[in-house]
């Protein structure tokens, strides 16, 4: 039985949401400069989506924390684009679904918050990722848009809303 739940972050998950997606890192290969591994954001999710148009969630599985990811502005960018962040999922997470869960979440919160694109930044080499991307509507873009800070991510996607 399915006892997985989606819920937006909570300041007592903090440190459970950045050892998770380290983990997921670390296990990916993914350069720790560069990436969302070095992001200071990481050790404080709460704080840093604790604003207007931006959110974070969880998935809990009996008591555990097995994935995340949130929208918010794009950063240094002058448009209403929001970006996909930090969506990572622990082994025991994939392929149950849970990823096309928490991207359905995900792109509908952008879109009560009106953004009219949504941008994400992934690794070439993350292939499952990249079909969950595109069976949700993003498309190959061929520059960066905005200046997230992850120079180590060379494939950019964006979706319309």
């Amino acid at each position: 039985m399915e006892t997985a739940v989606i819920r937006e972050i909570e300041p007592k998950d903090n440190r459970e949401v950045a050892s998770l997606i380290r983990k997921v890192l670390l296990e990916m290969g993914v350069p720790k400069v560069g990436t969302a591994y070095a992001d200071k954001a990481l050790d404080h999710m709460f704080e840093n989506y604790d604003m207007p148009k931006a959110t974070y969630f969880v998935v809990e599985d009996q008591g555990r924390l097995i994935g995340a990811a949130g929208v918010a502005q794009l950063a240094n960018y002058d448009g209403n684009v929001c970006e996909l962040q930090k969506m990572y999922f622990l082994e025991e997470a994939r392929g149950r679904g849970l990823g096309t869960a928490m991207m359905d979440i995900c792109l509908d919160r952008a879109k009560k918050f009106g953004f009219e694109k949504c941008y994400l930044e992934t690794m070439p080499y993350m292939k499952d990722a990249q079909k969950l991307y595109v069976k949700s509507g993003f498309e190959y873009i061929e520059a960066p848009m905005g200046d997230t800070g992850h120079f180590s991510c060379p494939v950019w996607m964006l979706k319309q809303l």
